[in-house]
């Protein structure tokens, strides 16, 4: 169903793509949008249990997408290092394939919303209470829930890690 990854030997494992979306605070959705046409958007996301939580207002092109196509990709960039001596990049990225699904419960949707913003404001929970508090009705939430991911990262990297724990 999902293509097998072209370059093998840049290929990150589940638990590296899982910490490059850890890491990560930005990626970019991909959906069907109006027309046939892809819509891609930028997101603040977090990473939980197989699936990756997201925010967003109530209306819009990426919900329309979504309630006419659930399926959806995710990609996160965690390193673009531009080496221009060498006419390449240094890069470690993350695309997840799945579907869509908008949170609609209270409490489901409560819960989301606490666990993305503990990813952005892990030492204020007083404060991202009362924001939470304050922004919930307006808010929705969606996830994507993963069915397929990969990670790849460039071959300098690859050599790098090999040489650092004596690998080939």
């Amino acid at each position: 169903m999902f293509r097998e990854m072209r370059r093998k030997k840049q290929a990150l494992s589940t638990e590296e793509c899982i910490a490059c979306l850890d890491s990560g605070t930005s990626g970019v959705l991909a959906v069907s949008g109006d027309n046939d046409y892809p819509y891609a958007v930028p997101l603040s996301y977090v990473y939980h249990d197989g699936r990756i939580i997201f925010h967003g207002a109530k209306s819009g092109h990426k919900l329309d997408a979504i309630a006419r196509n659930e399926k959806a990709s995710f990609c996160v960039i965690q390193q673009d290092h531009v080496v221009p001596e060498k006419y390449t990049t240094y890069f470690r990225s993350v695309i997840a394939f799945g579907k869509m699904h908008i949170l609609e419960g209270e409490s489901e949707k409560g819960i989301a919303i606490e666990i993305l913003a503990a990813k952005y404001s892990p030492n204020d929970e007083e404060g991202r209470l009362k924001e939470i508090d304050r922004e919930f009705n307006i808010l929705c939430m969606f996830e994507l829930t993963i069915e397929h991911m990969t990670g790849k990262e460039a071959i300098e990297l690859v050599k790098e890690k090999h040489a650092s724990t004596g690998g080939v």
